[in-house]
């Protein structure tokens, strides 16, 4: 009787108690020293899909379910999910820690239940609810609480989310966990210690350098730093702690942002713009899934846009790493430590999205292989960037030397050229020397102010302009040799009567030969001739009075001494300039003169002259090349003074110039004339000796509406 006493009795506790205390369920036993890790094969799971049970109905609920695996995990969905297990404190202390290592998680309520079904103990925390509302300060959810020793207790933990849910639950002492949570604050420390380290290090390189790569490297090491805070929980607990919204949408903001930032940065480190312009243009694809992941979790859907977070931080990864596999392919030496870098990134990365789909185990390793990956992705990126600089050293200093074998080189040609040019001058001054020998001592002159005028390797149009002048003073030359005969035959008259009137002879008849000299006088029409010697006399006055003008303005515009600087009136040195080239003005053609009051201006004044030279030669040749001519043509100059500077403009209304012909005028050799109607280096000589001068030269046009010179020069040299 007994033994069926004691048979029943069991049944009965079989049937009725027990499944109250286990329901199927091994308990969690809490021991002295030790930490219970990892138990979710004790925790039975109930999935809330409408978020409608509360404490009381999850406790009596017949539907959960057994967990198989050691790290519950629940996946990326929007229901809540009731998680139950015993556990007994078994341990010398009564007091008690829970760690759920899921700093971003959203909501999780604790609940203890003793065996009477009484709920002793709620709490509440998650990145929904103030930081400051959590009763133990630590970035990852810890509850501290008090169980009876050899007593068991259920334990009821309710949670929901937008991202993947891994629970990794630990249980132990509260003096075991502390110095586990200690371990873990120095172990993220010395991760932040290594990102604060890069960042300042690459802020410094990025003032020294200007180099763009360090820019978005540094905002790179920013985004990533606080990426890895936030999963940790630091950025909540330190940066945002009464911000709710960010602390819920921080995860995939920064995770968002830590994707794209790493594709601007290996824009801009590969260079993929130059090696791989398609592929470049490609990377740009990635922002559309992420700006779709944001704007569904803005609007409420997490779950969402986790998913696609997840999926396209995997294909972006992939993506870039074949990018950068290529770009090495192509022999870009620093492709090899990206490849290397964002390889063990990538490693983390994988490392950590496939433990959040159960295909690796979860554990401390693969928890924090993405800021172990990470931290070692910066140091080597670092290194990367450094070997970078040392390439563009390298790739600088041959740049340098074949700058060098190129200005060689173009020395070479310009010499040339110049003792081309220079035989070309002898040749036509000679032929001008030739060709008119009552102008020998003239054209000496000529020739040494030309050479005064002309730089020694430089002045390609002095032929033209000793041919203009030649014909200048042949004009009055022509005009003097011209009146010579007439004024020796009126001279020769004018002594045949005073022969007349010397050879009268007193001791004849002096009526007869003073009748006969004046026949003789009415014959030659002495008053005409008197008339024409005045007029002969004037003529070659004017003739000798206008070369003394043209040789005066030549030596003015030479300058013997244009190597020496001297304070000059400019308005003197333009007027000089235009006597020289008046032969060349066309027909409808005016100058207009708008001089200032200038100071005199120390310059070398032959230099000087020579920019006035060139600038007023090509106004004039410009205006005759116009397809269509106005009325009027017009050249104007205008000179005037500012502070300590003194301007010169000189406008003409020829065709002007395109913005593509304006930007390559100076270079050397660039013309647009006809080949053989010029060398291209007028302007460049101008520019130079501006230059030299420290002033100015500033060029105004438009197509169809002329263009303008403007000259800023120093009232003294500096």
């Amino acid at each position: 009787m007994n033994k069926f006493w004691s048979c029943f009795l069991l049944l009965i506790w079989v049937a009725f108690f027990a499944p109250l205390q286990s329901s199927g369920q091994d308990t969690v036993i809490v021991k002295t020293g030790e930490i219970e890790r990892n138990f979710g094969k004790k925790i039975m799971l109930l999935k809330d899909q409408e978020h409608r049970i509360d404490v009381k109905a999850a406790l009596t609920n017949q539907e959960y379910t057994r967990l198989n695996t050691p790290v519950p995990n629940l996946g990326v969905t929007n229901a809540t999910y009731w998680l139950k297990f015993l556990i007994k404190n078994e341990s010398s202390r009564s007091d008690l820690m829970l760690r759920l290592a899921l700093p971003t998680i959203d909501y999780l309520d604790f609940f203890i239940v003793d065996s009477s079904q009484k709920v002793i103990r709620h709490e509440a925390t998650g990145d929904r609810l103030v930081y400051a509302s959590r009763k133990f300060d630590n970035p990852i959810p810890t509850l501290r609480f008090n169980l009876e020793r050899h007593k068991t207790y259920t334990i009821l933990l309710k949670i929901h989310g937008g991202e993947q849910l891994q629970v990794p639950l630990t249980v132990g002492n509260s003096s075991s966990l502390i110095d586990e949570i200690q371990n873990a604050s120095i172990i993220f420390g010395l991760y932040i210690g290594i990102i604060s380290v890069m960042f300042i290090y690459n802020l410094f390189l990025f003032i020294s350098t200007k180099d763009k790569s360090y820019l978005y490297y540094i905002v790179y090491i920013l985004i990533i730093g606080l990426t890895q805070a936030n999963f940790q929980g630091y950025a909540f607990k330190y940066l945002w702690p009464d911000n709710t919204w960010l602390s819920t949408h921080a995860v995939y903001i920064l995770s968002s942002l830590a994707a794209l930032s790493a594709i601007e940065f290996m824009k801009q480190f590969l260079h993929t713009r130059d090696f791989l312009p398609t592929l470049h243009k490609t990377l740009n694809f990635f922002y559309l899934p992420y700006l779709i992941a944001l704007l569904s979790t803005f609007f409420g859907d997490l779950n969402l846009g986790y998913q696609i977070i997840q999926v396209t931080a995997v294909a972006a990864a992939m993506y870039m790493l074949i990018i950068a596999f290529m770009v090495y392919l192509k022999g870009f030496r620093p492709a090899k430590f990206f490849l290397l870098a964002w390889s063990v990134f990538l490693l983390g990365v994988c490392s950590f999205v496939l433990k959040d789909y159960n295909i690796l185990e979860y554990n401390t390793l693969t928890y924090n292989m993405m800021p172990f990956g990470s931290a070692l992705e910066v140091v080597l990126l670092s290194f990367a960037l450094a070997d970078k600089i040392n390439t563009f050293k390298k790739e600088k200093e041959e740049s340098q030397a074949q700058a060098l074998r190129i200005s060689l080189e173009n020395e070479q040609l310009i010499k040339q050229q110049n003792v081309e040019l220079e035989q070309k001058v002898n040749e036509r001054t000679l032929e001008l020397q030739e060709s008119n020998s009552t102008l020998e001592l003239t054209l000496k002159d000529l020739k040494e102010a030309q050479s005064q005028l002309v730089d020694s390797e430089k002045m390609a149009g002095l032929g033209q302009l000793t041919a203009g002048i030649a014909h200048e003073i042949n004009n009055p030359i022509n005009f003097v040799t011209s009146n010579i005969k007439p004024l020796e035959l009126d001279i020769e008259e004018l002594n045949e009567v005073i022969n007349m009137y010397e050879n009268l002879k007193l001791d004849e008849d002096l009526n007869t030969q003073i009748h006969a000299i004046e026949s003789f006088k009415k014959r030659i029409d002495l008053d005409f001739v008197r008339d024409e010697i005045k007029s002969l006399l004037s003529g070659i006055g004017e003739g000798a009075k206008r070369t003394a003008e043209i040789i005066r303005s030549l030596k003015n515009f030479s300058r013997l001494d244009e190597n020496d600087c001297k304070f000059v009136d400019l308005n003197e040195g333009l007027d000089s300039t235009l006597v020289l080239v008046r032969n060349t003005f066309p027909a409808n053609f005016n100058i207009e003169k708008n001089y200032g009051n200038l100071p005199k201006v120390e310059c070398m004044p032959g230099k000087i002259n020579q920019v006035f030279m060139n600038l007023i030669s090509n106004a004039i040749q410009a205006i005759k090349g116009k397809a269509q001519s106005d009325e009027e043509e017009k050249l104007t100059i205008s000179t005037w003074h500012e502070d300590d500077q003194v301007k010169i403009s000189i406008k003409d209304t020829g065709p002007g110039m395109s913005e593509e012909v304006k930007q390559k005028i100076f270079e050397p050799f660039f013309t647009t004339k006809d080949v053989g109607e010029g060398t291209g280096l007028g302007l460049s000589i101008v520019f130079r000796i501006i230059e030299n001068h420290h002033g100015q030269i500033d060029v105004l046009t438009k197509v169809n509406h002329g263009t303008e010179f403007i000259i800023t020069l120093p009232v003294t040299s500096r």
